[in-house]
């Protein structure tokens, strides 16, 4: 099947099998690496990215499911000119990655809980929530935690001022 969708910003048409999962398409079709596939079950979240901006598990989704929509992954987190996103700043701050294999899907998770909350600062017990839900075998999920909260403030300082 022919899809068409926009990945970080630019313009894709593939053609993909109807069972092809998004994360191989990412991977393969469009050689954006950066979106890992851990469990290939949903569980670990490693291979989340955002569509339309909402985070989804791209191992769970199929590419033509995508058709129409925008999909950013870690590649496209970075700003225009190369600049960390905050949330990268901030977990190489708090060091937050160990292996690095976790980190994709912690940096999107997050991205699109920042973008859909940026109030989420202020209530720690929402970003527990968030972090649970991603798995990571190396940090203890801590500096991962310190690392959102401070990214979290950090927007909110910028969109103060």
């Amino acid at each position: 099947m022919r899809i068409s969708l926009t990945v970080n910003g630019e313009e894709r048409r593939l053609d993909v099998e109807p069972r092809r999962v998004l994360a191989d398409a990412l991977r393969e079709d469009c050689r954006l690496t950066g979106t890992h596939l851990g469990c290939e079950h949903g569980v670990c979240g490693a291979c989340t990215v955002l569509v339309d901006g909402e985070a989804v598990r791209s191992c769970l989704v199929f590419a033509v499911q995508c058709h129409g929509s925008s999909v950013q992954t870690v590649e496209g987190l970075a700003g225009p000119g190369g600049e960390p996103h905050p949330l990268q700043r901030a977990f190489s701050a708090e060091h937050a990655l160990q292996c690095g294999f976790c980190t994709p899907g912690f940096l999107m998770l997050a991205a699109g809980a920042l973008a859909a909350d940026p109030g989420v600062a202020d209530a720690p017990e929402r970003v527990d929530a968030l972090v649970g839900s991603n798995l990571c075998r190396c940090t203890g999920y801590e500096p991962i935690r310190r690392a959102i909260l401070r990214a979290a403030r950090e927007q909110a300082g910028a969109k103060s001022e």
